[in-house]
This record gives structure tokens, C-alpha cells and sequence, in this order.
């Protein structure tokens, strides 16, 4: 089992290295590091409150489904950050190729990845005709996390399987 571990660790940053050193390009620098921000706090919190209270009827519900995810899901984050103090790409792998001010607190998993997936995913849900968009927009979040220096592809993954799952339930618990 540990040998498994080891080679899992051994992929995680060899796909790291591969995102952070070899794709980068004035294209991805430019808009990886705006698009990213659709996994922060601000974005995710004002567009689940917004479309919650301002949104016609149908799209309000899966506002306030997600806003409801949004927190729930970042409970299990905390836990996992403080129980896995994992450091941080850009601070334990020389040559790292980061921007402006990068986080230093621990990585394990992407908030920001778990944001974007618990915002996206009751949208996804309740208008599929939107689906691509969203999910689209989900995966350029963690994906930029993993360009920009600050998440391993495991963290990104972990921050995935924690949005999606718990915004999966708040839907299917919804009253």
C-alpha cells in the first residue's frame, strides 16, 4: 500500500509539473489568472446570493441550493487542511511557476475548486441546458489552480469530489 501511495504521489507531481511548467503561455497567464477568481470567496458568495434574490423563479431556488452547498461544503475543506497540512506546490517544488501574492496557507484540498463545483453543480442540475457552461467553467477553476502554482492535481480532485458531493445532497434533500 505504501508503494501505491508513493507512486501516486510521484503522478500528482509529475502532472503538476507537467500543467505549471509546460503550458504556460501569455494566453493562459492572462486569462487563468482572472478566471480563477470564479472559485473565490467573493465571486462564488455574491453570484449564489445574487441569483438566490435576484433571479427569476427558476433560477433562484439552485441559488439558494448553492449557496447552501457553498457552506456546507467548506466544512469538510477546513477539516481536510488542518488533519493534511499539505504544502503548497509553488513553496515545495523549486521552480514553480507562480503570480502575484500566492496563498502559503495548506493546499489540501482546493477551496476554490470546491467552491466552483458547489456552485455550478445545483445550476447544472436544475437548467441542464446549461450544463456545458458550468461545468466548463468548474474545471477552468481547477485547472487554473494547478497552472497558477498553488494545488496539486489531487487537491484539485479532492476540492471536485467535495463540491459536487455536497451539492449533490443539498439538491437531493432540497425541501
Amino acid at each position: 500500500m505504501r508503494r501505491l501511495f508513493k507512486k501516486l504521489q510521484l503522478w500528482d507531481r509529475r502532472l503538476f509539473q507537467w500543467i505549471n511548467g509546460r503550458l504556460h503561455n501569455r494566453f493562459f497567464n492572462f486569462w487563468l489568472y482572472y478566471l480563477t477568481h470564479l472559485g473565490g470567496a467573493t465571486f462564488t458568495i455574491c453570484a449564489c446570493l445574487l441569483c438566490w434574490g435576484l433571479a427569476p423563479p427558476s433560477w433562484s431556488t439552485q441559488g439558494a441550493q448553492a449557496a447552501v452547498a457553498l457552506a456546507i461544503s467548506h466544512i469538510p475543506v477546513a477539516a481536510a487542511k488542518k488533519m493534511y497540512p499539505r504544502v503548497r506546490p509553488h513553496l515545495a517544488l523549486p521552480g514553480t511557476r507562480t503570480f502575484r501574492k500566492p496563498l502559503v496557507d495548506h493546499s489540501f484540498p482546493s477551496g476554490h475548486t470546491t467552491a466552483a463545483f458547489s456552485l455550478a453543480v445545483p445550476m447544472m442540475i436544475g437548467h441542464p441546458e446549461w450544463t456545458a457552461l458550468f461545468l466548463a467553467l468548474s474545471l477552468v477553476v481547477g485547472f487554473s489552480r494547478m497552472y497558477l502554482g498553488l494545488h496539486y492535481p489531487s487537491d484539485v480532485l479532492a476540492g471536485a469530489v467535495i463540491g459536487t458531493s455536497v451539492a449533490t445532497a443539498t439538491v437531493a434533500l432540497w425541501p
